[in-house]
């Protein structure tokens, strides 16, 4: 009886080893897996980021396009001013 509960702790370790020989290689896929996972999303933010500083810059130039046409409008309005007041003028001599 003696040897047989020796085997059997023998056993019952040898299931443990190889149960742990099992979770350690799952644990190293994991790690695996979320080191690729992090790599790509540091990539993504790095293409993320460079994107965004692209738009902005074309923000910028969009918001001076606008302002300067905004002030080509704004000078057209104040010479059509002048010119009605100057054709008001003429209609009414």
């Amino acid at each position: 009886m003696n040897g047989l509960t020796g085997m059997e702790k023998f056993s019952h370790l040898e299931d443990k080893i190889y149960l742990t020989i099992e979770f350690a290689k799952r644990i190293r896929e994991e790690k695996e897996k979320i080191e690729q996972e992090t790599s790509e999303l540091r990539r993504e933010a790095v293409h993320l980021r460079e994107e965004n500083e692209r738009l902005a810059e074309k923000v910028n130039g969009l918001l001076s396009e606008r302002d300067a046409i905004q002030l080509k409008v704004e000078a057209m309005l104040d010479a059509m001013t002048i010119i009605d007041s100057e054709v008001a003028e003429a209609v009414g001599r």
